[in-house]
């Protein structure tokens, strides 16, 4: 659907003939700022912020139905230095994915227990439940600081300067947790870790969203959540490897290792080209063209006047979607985020990362001392945190492939079916009768060393349903991250509105992570021996949450595949219920339902 100038005569909806179009496409690219610009439209972007289209048209229309219809091949083709940027920007969740694993699987290292933890009864060394709950939701209130911050950093000085300044902050922060020898101190560097954090978690989704097409943003989008996985997948390997250390630097080396990641990224974010919809809003439009002629690939046979015609155009789209968006909606602070139509717009997006946590994912995050308290012994829970990971990825990968074939709605619905058929078996079989092997220091083999199960026999004879639990867990971590994962990322830089798309997601990722601070207070509690001990039994109040995420996507969430942004604004702005956005269809200015007719577009 395209944004006409309303004219004497011409309706809401947008009919406007071939001429009105042109007319319009000159006002924009002469004066905007005296185009009387429709109200039948809002918070919307055309397409992305994707460098400029092949010109097959002079009209907006044409553009738009271009983007939408080219192949996954021509889009590789026509935007690899596009891809290259946005990859570079995700390249931050690998770090921080290494980073947020760390200190909940250091929970299991023996090294790490002794200098932080408290010796028990069973001469074994633990750290309270408490404490476990403190040095994870720390970060976590560290992030929540971070993203307020870039939500409104980014906005006064760019994503590029922003993301360079949490580089900056990241690389003097890791010294405290490397160096500190206490809870406290630790607990402290957790904290001012969590602010760059928060920054990466924004700029990388919504610099993705802004510079690439329709027919990339799903697969890009998803590939945030790959970077999550490959950094857990590094702490893995890393934590497997320490093992076989039994001094400080068991915990310390991985600590350190995080000093590899912000240099190289620094540079990359350093030379990559700023988001023309930023560069836009700031009326700086020299800028934004250098910018999209940098995100965009001339062909070999392309004519240099077509390429710097295309630009042109895709400049004056970029314009004209933000005129409409401040004649509709001037504001872009947090509150706006709640007013008409990007109320629902912004209910979804919260809850979209809230369901991450009510479908019971904090038993990933905490999968080492899972497995432990569901009786495995340290060795074979870390190999295991190790075989999870790798299967996260290829679940990322899988979510490609169906992303080709299936809707959003219908990815997200079915992920979370599974989800919570994995979580209820798992609380199930933690009914049944069986040996727990020990976590002691039996026969003085130290746990970290697999101590905790000190013979072949032992695990033959009573760890069936500890392996079946473990099993069950691992196929949890390939549905989640084939669907709820990664699909998250997807629907979250889809749903908001354009002007108020970074500020949504802060707020959304702010859900996440106050959802996140609340299950870090009672998932240790659960799995901790020395507190409730509810172990895999935790797994039936996690079908329980998972029921109300259940319930909620099937009445809220819209199905958004192949949409531009400016028919979802249409969809929104028409009140469209979410099981009913896949049947509608826009056509020229109208919405037309194919179990029930056509309805004029109507104002919200």
């Amino acid at each position: 659907m395209t944004p006409t100038s309303r004219t004497e005569g011409q309706s809401i909806a947008g009919e406007a003939s071939p001429p009105s179009i042109q007319r319009q496409h000159r006002t924009c690219s002469d004066s905007l700022g005296n185009t009387n610009l429709s109200n039948a439209f809002t918070n919307t972007t055309y397409n992305s912020a994707a460098p400029c289209l092949p010109r097959t048209s002079t009209t907006q229309t044409a553009v738009q139905d271009a983007e939408q219809n080219m192949t996954l091949r021509q889009c590789l083709k026509r935007y690899p230095k596009a891809i290259m940027w946005s990859v570079l920007f995700s390249l931050t969740l690998i770090m921080e994915g290494y980073s947020t694993i760390l200190v909940p699987n250091l929970y299991s290292l023996d090294p790490f227990l002794r200098q932080f933890g408290t010796l028990q009864h069973n001469d074994d060394y633990e750290i309270s439940a408490e404490w476990q709950s403190a040095l994870v939701n720390g970060a976590l209130a560290g992030q929540i600081i971070g993203l307020f911050l870039a939500g409104w950093l980014a906005e006064k000085i760019g994503y590029r300067r922003t993301l360079m300044i949490g580089l900056t902050a990241i690389t003097a922060f890791i010294t405290i947790t490397f160096f500190a020898t206490s809870k406290p101190v630790l607990l402290a560097g957790q904290c001012l870790l969590g602010a760059p954090w928060g920054v990466f978690q924004t700029i990388s989704t919504v610099y993705a969203s802004d510079v690439l097409p329709v027919r990339l943003r799903g697969y890009l989008t998803t590939y945030v959540n790959a970077c999550w996985v490959i950094g857990q997948l590094i702490a893995s390997i890393v934590l497997r490897s320490m093992l076989s250390i039994d001094s400080q630097w068991a915990y310390r080396i991985p600590f350190g290792l995080q000093w590899a990641f912000p240099v190289p990224i620094l540079v990359a974010v350093l030379l990559a080209p700023e988001s023309p919809w930023w560069l836009v809003r700031q009326s700086d439009f020299k800028e934004a063209m250098n910018s999209l002629r940098r995100l965009r690939k001339q062909d070999e046979d392309e004519p240099d006047a077509d390429f710097d015609a295309g630009l042109v155009e895709t400049l004056n789209q970029l314009k004209l979607t933000n005129e409409i968006e401040k004649e509709a909606q001037s504001g872009t602070r947090y509150v706006d985020c709640f007013k008409g139509v990007d109320r629902r717009r912004t209910e979804i997006t919260c809850m979209c990362w809230i369901i991450q946590t009510l479908c019971g994912s904090t038993f990933m995050g905490f999968s080492t001392y899972f497995y432990e308290q569901a009786g495995l012994g340290a060795k074979h829970a870390f190999t295991l945190s190790l075989a999870q990971f790798a299967l996260g990825l290829l679940g990322v990968l899988a979510s490609w492939f169906l992303l080709s074939y299936l809707g959003r709605r219908t990815i997200y619905l079915s992920g979370q079916g599974l989800t919570f058929l994995c979580v209820l078996l798992i609380g199930s079989l933690a009914c049944i009768p069986h040996p727990h092997t020990s976590t002691s220091s039996t026969n003085n083999v130290p746990r970290s060393a697999g101590g905790a199960s000190t013979s072949s026999h032992s695990i033959a004879a009573g760890g069936a349903i500890p392996w079946t639990i473990a099993a069950l867990l691992l196929v949890f971590t390939a549905v989640y991250d084939a669907t709820i994962g990664p699909l998250c990322y997807t629907l979250v830089s889809e749903i908001p509105s354009t002007r108020l798309r970074s500020k949504t997601i802060v707020l959304a990722r702010n859900c996440y992570n106050i959802s996140g601070i609340i299950t870090n207070l009672i998932t240790p509690r659960m799995l901790n021996p020395t507190a409730w001990a509810w172990g895999a039994k935790a797994g039936f109040f996690w079908a329980g949450t998972s029921i109300i995420g259940l319930v909620w996507s099937w009445w809220r969430l819209p199905e958004t595949k192949g949409r531009t942004f400016a028919q979802i604004d249409t969809l929104f702005r028409s009140k469209t219920s979410a099981r009913k956005f896949k049947g509608t269809r826009l056509v020229e200015g109208e919405l037309r339902r194919d179990a029930s007719g056509s309805s004029k577009a109507s104002e919200a």
